[in-house]
């Protein structure tokens, strides 16, 4: 009897954490529908933004006054330093998604350092940080939790970004890449690597634009320069945090999916040995049962 007991508690258990997981599963799905809508909105924006410095910075007239005016857009002399920007969920519950980014993070600063980068980390995100502290807390340089509690909204990108610049002016780095989940759908999550500082420029508006550009610019091409390529950091942190969680929406979903199946799965095991062992132990005492009426 002890048996039984012991296993109705676990179906009752394992039931209660089926309920929890599939109302999770819902809960995710409808989050992850609005994080789409976002995601899919604003990477146009933040493609069109990039393709503007590109095409302002590759026009002959304008060569002429970027370099070293504008380090955020052409660098430093040299790349000695990199900073990674790691993003990662507050929370866990969401699969893999964590535990790829601590790899692919991992993996890239084992590759700058065999190159003989200083690295230094700075983290958006509880669980990227928990799991990395303990082997590269001496190189953390700062970290920002509860990103993704509520809305992500433009001031979190732009107090992200203007700490990101401020570093760079600094000193405390020359190049900057952001890791990130990159959405591609429910259960695809892809992790990327991009160089925000300095601006990457696309080689095919350089190619574009080996004459004069026919655009006119007011105010200058220097001055809207100056003001795009905040802007531009802004963005394109903005637009990886969306990515991110519209990321961890998905992988949280479908987490949430299979520990339902998995659960229902368990409680029909469950639920065979119960019976089966109910029925043996009803066998057993039809036996005594008998037996003792027979020695009578």
């Amino acid at each position: 009897m002890s048996n039984l007991k012991a296993l109705k508690t676990r179906i009752n258990s394992v039931k209660s954490t089926q309920k929890m997981t599939k109302a999770m599963k819902m809960v995710a799905a409808s989050r992850m529908k609005k994080a789409k809508t976002l995601v899919e909105t604003s990477r146009p924006y933040a493609d069109k933004i990039e393709e503007m410095i590109s095409q302002l910075a590759s026009n002959v007239t304008a060569k002429k006054h970027i370099n070293g005016n504008f380090p955020l857009l052409t660098g430093r002399s040299h790349n000695k330093t990199h900073l990674i920007v790691v993003i990662s969920s507050d929370r866990g519950l969401c699969g893999g998604l964590n535990g790829a980014a601590v790899k692919f993070t991992k993996n890239k600063i084992k590759e700058l350092k065999d190159q003989n980068r200083e690295v230094y980390l700075f983290f958006i995100g509880k669980k990227a940080y928990e799991q990395l502290k303990g082997s590269y807390n001496n190189i953390i340089i700062n970290k920002v939790f509860d990103v993704f509690k509520n809305n992500i909204d433009y001031k979190i990108a732009q107090n992200i970004s203007d700490q990101l610049i401020e570093l760079f002016e600094a000193n405390k780095f020359d190049v900057c890449e952001v890791i990130y989940s990159k959405f591609r759908s429910a259960i695809v999550q892809e992790q990327i690597c991009k160089q925000i500082i300095p601006v990457q420029i696309s080689h095919k508006n350089l190619e574009a634009n080996k004459f004069q550009s026919p655009i006119n610019y007011e105010s200058s091409q220097e001055e809207i320069l100056s003001e795009l390529l905040p802007k531009n950091i802004m963005m394109q942190i903005y637009n990886e945090l969306l990515e991110n969680n519209a990321s961890e929406q998905g992988a949280r979903m479908a987490a949430m999916e299979a520990a339902t199946t998995n659960a229902g799965q368990m409680i029909k095991n469950l639920t065979l040995v119960y019976n089966r062992t109910r029925q043996a132990n009803i066998t057993k005492e039809l036996i005594d049962i008998i037996s003792g009426a027979n020695s009578v």
